[in-house]
């Protein structure tokens, strides 16, 4: 394919640590490693340089911003040097917009900026529910202000995608007909290399026996992730020789510490290796969230062969089909989470399990295969 020009838009961004973000910086890297041209457009939610191409040769804006909600809703600022920014953008030649989520007011500058400058311009639905803040007045009052701001979007912006079948489900409740799935995916060769390196050995260092069994949750520490229920299915499961590792940080870090025990371990935020190796050490990988539309936790999971459980609420039952390949709950309560960890302490399911969902991953859930389908979409 000759080379083409992407430019990616998403209101967080790195060094935030976040499924959005993480699937632009994925995306972004593939891209240019089949030869293309990407700029990030994000929000300055750090103070980092406005402008900058980072040691990818990701090209990145960094738009000013007002830290709404401590960042997770960044509220676009246009002062003198939003407008700079601003045009030098709109002096840039791109082939295709890619707007990341579908709710925030800079996904809506980017829509304005695509029409205004005739780029063809794509959304991807990232969710399979509301945004939450854990608060039931201000969910509603976040879910009206997401309404309002899609109604706006899809005046500017006509095609969407999701990035799973589920998330595209989603989308019908905004009055969105989704194209088809732009799946969440992983890096293999990056996955595979920080396997071999193995930057700490988890085991060793909390001294944790090969016949014990080794729980991992990783992701951020909030309600809607599950933690709570997870942390008392832990608690009920008759298992002596089980520890819990908790990888992430979050509102919900010191009461899940005041509820735990011995045999529960938090590392707060640690980097990709360091996920590898824990995952690599790891027997199950457990998040009974509420709402995921791809999950990257797990498909780092099922890439470095951990027994996934997980819940029936987004994208992860398109890789996980069955048993067969994993355990998808119909709930995320602690009961249904207690009986799925007791089924997967049988060795022998497991591994059966994890290779199945391995060969299903690789065959689906892989960036080549989703930088593949972006590249079509302007073919």
């Amino acid at each position: 394919m000759m080379k083409k020009s992407f430019c990616l838009f998403c209101a967080n961004y790195l060094p935030n640590i976040g499924g959005v973000e993480r699937y632009v910086h994925n995306l972004a890297k593939q891209l240019i490693l089949r030869g293309h041209d990407v700029t990030v457009v994000t929000s300055n939610v750090f103070g980092l340089l406005p402008h900058e191409i980072d040691e990818n040769g990701i090209e990145i804006f960094r738009l000013p911003c007002h830290n709404f909600m401590k960042g997770r809703y960044p509220i676009l600022k246009r002062d003198a040097e939003f407008e700079k920014l601003d045009k030098l953008l709109s002096q840039k030649h791109f082939d295709l917009v890619v707007i990341n989520a579908r709710f925030y007011i800079h996904s809506l500058y980017a829509a304005i900026f695509a029409q205004k400058n005739k780029i063809r311009c794509i959304t991807i639905e990232h969710g399979s529910t509301h945004l939450s803040v854990d608060n039931k007045v201000l969910d509603f009052f976040v879910a009206q202000v997401e309404h309002f701001v899609t109604m706006l979007l899809k005046r500017k912006c006509d095609e969407y995608y999701a990035v799973s079948k589920a998330a595209g489900k989603w989308s019908e409740h905004f009055g969105i007909k989704s194209k088809g799935a732009l799946y969440n995916a992983v890096d293999i060769n990056a996955i595979e290399a920080a396997r071999e390196k193995k930057v700490f050995d988890y085991r060793k260092e909390y001294g944790i026996k090969d016949t014990d069994i080794v729980i991992t949750f990783t992701g951020r520490l909030l309600k809607i992730k599950g933690v709570y229920e997870l942390l008392d299915a832990f608690k009920r499961l008759n298992c002596q020789n089980a520890y819990l590792f908790y990888a992430g940080d979050g509102p919900e870090m010191e009461q899940l510490k005041s509820n735990a025990d011995d045999r529960v371990v938090f590392l707060g935020q640690i980097d990709f290796e360091h996920i590898v190796s824990l995952l690599d050490a790891s027997d199950i990988y457990c998040m009974p969230s509420v709402s995921e539309g791809m999950s990257t936790s797990v498909l780092e999971a099922v890439a470095t062969n951990t027994f996934v459980i997980t819940t029936y609420n987004g994208g992860a039952r398109e890789l996980i089909k069955s048993e067969d390949y994993g355990i998808i709950t119909k709930a995320n309560t602690a009961d249904q989470t207690k009986q799925a960890l007791e089924r997967a302490l049988d060795k022998e399911y497991r591994d059966s399990a994890v290779k199945k969902a391995y060969v299903e991953l690789l065959d689906g859930f892989t960036w080549q295969r989703t930088a593949e389908k972006i590249e079509s979409l302007i073919n």
